[in-house]
């Protein structure tokens, strides 16, 4: 199977992007001639309904400017040393294990990929305090996903394996006297041997007095809910470095996902020709259409702006009454109306950070800060809530724009179609091999990779989420204003390492007990 790869390698000219505005904004400029197709009722609302642009006036300066050189050469250059390097001597060094484990521990992780990477890792943690025999984490499937990937569809068993072979024992599956433990038993009544009620961040001195004392009574001790169940602070510096020792270096996607990323990254860097087609085959070396051919830079731009996230944070993102209204009915659904956020106004929220950017706005940041219509941005999402009309407007600032459809053929990707851990994955492993990554919002996939690029001393934009909704606010705004604002905002916050404070996740921020001093 082929398929023709939509090239948009050409310099965009600024007439093709005033008339680009001016096909996004015809529908709201003459409501009366779409009203048949774009109304909808509270109890009807479309998710695709014509999104109308809610910053115009700096929608069309970022559609007209155009950025200098000298602002395009600084923000590609790479990091600078900022005098720290990855630091896991205290378990590089290799020393026998214990000859007698104590038991078989389990783990059942709920959450998306990110938040199970990281009860991974936790997991691993708790099984060297424990002195146990860690069998691969079980992955709870996603109630919002609905995927169901094993530990083995994602991730690089044997290699897992092999790389903490001298910090703690691990096997695939329990021996057959203890086949019986598994999900649907504890499910199904009491267990002695389920530890129920792990605290959230639990101490080691924790896991010692009640999860230990199971292990040796049974021989195994399965802890089920786990997701945050291990303390980033108070903790003996090995246990520390091991976590990341787990999830810089063990935590290792399997082959394909690994092979499919690498092709796109390769399509991002060297975008095929307007008439060229790409093979199935995307393990295909083109080395000598690379001698011809100079890298191109680009942005893994993470658009966390899914339904839940939208019900959740309780803001308005301008899809009027209908859109209120059914987001409310959805947080009524889901939480039962319990939702934190929903006693501010929208105001409040956004004067506090507290809005996920939506994609017209993430397009203005980024134009703000220099970014132009010849940036090549991948787009890294699952479900973008308001579809392709709520993207549309970004689309018209960064018009070079791809994700894993249009780098990929369906044939490609038809080993992680519909599966949402496999396609944030390879969103996972493109955007650590990007120049530069930016995230919509907080979040596990935010917080995941800005630790990891930290690890690596790699540029992360982090939006300053209060410094944007305070200037989103400002409808008398000017573009001027409003870019010196952003790059003001924002001069600190382009991957400089931040040290980790008491509480903060040792996954997001890795620094200083995973990194020393170079």
């Amino acid at each position: 199977m082929r398929f023709h790869y939509q090239s948009h390698y050409h310099q965009p000219l600024k007439g093709e992007a005033i008339a680009g505005l001016f096909l996004l904004l015809f529908p709201v400029l003459l409501p009366c001639l779409f009203t048949p197709f774009t109304y909808a009722s509270p109890s009807t609302f479309s998710e695709w309904n014509v999104i109308k642009p809610r910053h115009l006036s700096l929608l069309r300066s970022a559609l007209e400017g155009k950025s200098s050189n000298g602002e395009q050469s600084d923000l590609w250059t790479p990091l600078a040393d900022q005098g720290w390097r990855p630091c896991l001597e205290s378990v590089n060094t290799p020393s026998a294990l214990p000859q007698n484990s104590e038991g078989y521990l389990q783990v059942f992780l709920d959450g998306g990929l990110n938040q199970q990477r990281m009860g991974i890792c936790d997991a691993v943690a708790v099984a060297k305090i424990l002195n146990a025999t860690l069998v691969i984490p079980y992955l709870e499937v996603n109630p919002v996903w609905q995927d169901s990937s094993s530990f083995m569809d994602i991730y690089d068993v044997d290699h897992f394996i092999n790389v903490l072979k001298d910090d703690v024992s691990i096997v695939k599956e329990l021996p057959d006297e203890f086949s019986w433990s598994t999900r649907e038993y504890y499910a199904t009544a009491i267990r002695a041997t389920r530890i129920k009620r792990a605290p959230v961040h639990a101490s080691a001195n924790w896991y010692l007095e009640n999860v230990l004392p199971v292990l040796q009574s049974y021989g195994i001790a399965a802890i089920s809910p786990f997701s945050h169940r291990l303390s980033f602070d108070n903790l003996p510096s090995e246990i520390q470095q091991l976590r990341c020792k787990v999830n810089f270096k063990a935590l290792v996607f399997v082959p394909h996902i690994r092979a499919l990323g690498d092709a796109i990254v390769h399509r991002l860097r060297y975008p095929p020709g307007e008439t060229e087609a790409l093979s199935s085959d995307y393990l295909r070396v083109t080395t000598d259409q690379n001698d011809k051919q100079r890298p191109q830079k680009f942005v893994v731009l993470h658009l966390r702006f899914d339904k839940d996230m939208a019900a959740h944070s309780a803001c308005d993102f301008g899809g009027g009454k209908a859109e209120k209204l059914a987001l409310a009915k959805y947080r009524q659904t889901i939480w039962g109306g319990r939702v934190l956020n929903s006693q501010f106004t929208d105001e409040e929220l956004r004067s506090q950070g507290r809005c996920p950017l939506t994609p017209e706005e993430i397009g203005l940041l980024l134009a703000a800060l220099g970014f132009d219509n010849s940036t090549r941005l991948y787009l890294a999402s699952h479900k973008v809530y308001g579809g392709e009309a709520r993207i549309s407007t970004l689309r018209e600032v960064f018009p070079l724009m791809e994700n894993k459809k249009s780098l990929a053929s369906s044939e490609e990707r038809a080993r992680i179609k519909g599966k949402a851990s496999l396609l944030a994955a390879v969103d996972y492993y493109v955007g650590m091999h990007s120049d530069i990554f930016v995230s919509a919002s907080p979040g596990n996939m935010h917080n995941a990779l800005v630790g990891h690029r930290t690890f690596e001393n790699m540029k992360t934009i982090r939006p300053n989420m209060a410094l944007l909704g305070q200037l989103f606010l400002d409808k008398n705004i000017t573009w001027l204003e409003f870019r010196q604002a952003v790059a003001e905002g924002h001069q600190n916050r382009q991957g400089q390492l931040k040290l980790r404070k008491p509480k903060q996740s040792i996954y997001t921020y890795p620094a200083p007990d995973c990194m020393c001093r170079a």
